[in-house]
């Protein structure tokens, strides 16, 4: 596996660029490329799941979002609205299927729940899984400690290869980040069924930082954990090897996948 560390790439790019990478690179890996394990952060960002941005409030919401200084768009993975911004950790793992009828999403989603879990056991605390009632991003994949949630799981799937995206609320107020979703759904839900959004609420969310003490730079320090048990389960051997068929898109290639994923997931103005 290859370790792509973008975590200090934080100009103030298109919130759908990582979205695009990680396309383009599974669709790479299912062609017989390594996998990866891509580590990235995000200037302050907003980004919908595709049930968010059919919501009949949703354009107004997304220009509210914008006045407020947010770069907003709607990604092609599973999943809810979250607020993206330097102090949240993005992990993508990019991984080849066993078979193109493969459909093991839990067992997908148990490999990410693993390297998260593990990369936090050093702190002494333990991570739960379930949903977290009136958490932004709900799903069965919740990771909590003591009952709050700091990260959320989602997966992309193409014919050969497919992607688990995880985004783990490192550093910040957790009640900040949901205040603000709860803002977007109040516009973009105005009049839905609620059975088609989450119902959030104060309570239920934190980061990392606010759960447990991890001194200046979490976020930093976090990613480095995760770098590491990624290395500990591979020779250095295996992952240059893995490195050495590692091919990046050209800016022409990332610049018409991010099209492509504007196009055909953008929100309806």
């Amino acid at each position: 596996m290859v370790i792509l560390d973008r975590m200090n790439k934080l100009d103030k790019e298109d919130p759908l660029l990582p979205f695009a990478l990680d396309e383009w690179l599974c669709a790479r890996t299912g062609e017989g490329g390594p996998a990866i394990c891509h580590l990235w952060r995000q200037p302050q960002s907003f980004v919908m799941g595709l049930r968010d941005s059919r919501l009949p409030g949703t354009p107004e919401a997304a220009r509210w979002l914008e006045s407020q200084g947010y770069r907003v768009a709607v990604r092609n993975s599973g999943g809810a609205a979250v607020p993206l911004d330097p102090g949240v950790v993005n992990i993508s793992l990019i991984l080849p299927k066993p078979a193109v009828d493969s459909f093991q999403f839990h067992g997908d989603f148990e490999k990410m729940y693993a390297l998260i879990a593990t990369a936090v056991a050093s702190t002494g605390w333990a991570v739960d899984k379930g949903e977290i009632a009136g958490a932004y991003c709900p799903g069965d994949f919740d990771l909590s400690i003591n009952g709050l949630k700091f990260c959320g799981i989602a997966q992309r799937r193409q014919t050969r290869a497919f992607v688990i995206q995880a985004f783990v609320i490192v550093e910040g107020s957790g009640q900040a980040r949901t205040r603000l979703v709860r803002q977007f759904y109040d516009r973009a839900a105005s009049g839905a069924d609620p059975a088609n959004y989450p119902l959030v609420t104060d309570d239920s969310t934190a980061s990392l930082a606010e759960i447990i003490d991890l001194g200046a730079g979490a976020a930093a320090a976090f990613a480095e954990e995760v770098k590491a048990v990624v290395r500990e389960r591979q020779t250095d051997a295996g992952m240059a090897a893995a490195a050495s068929t590692l091919r990046m898109p050209s800016e022409a290639e990332l610049a018409e996948t991010v099209a492509m994923l504007r196009s055909r997931y953008g929100i309806k103005r």
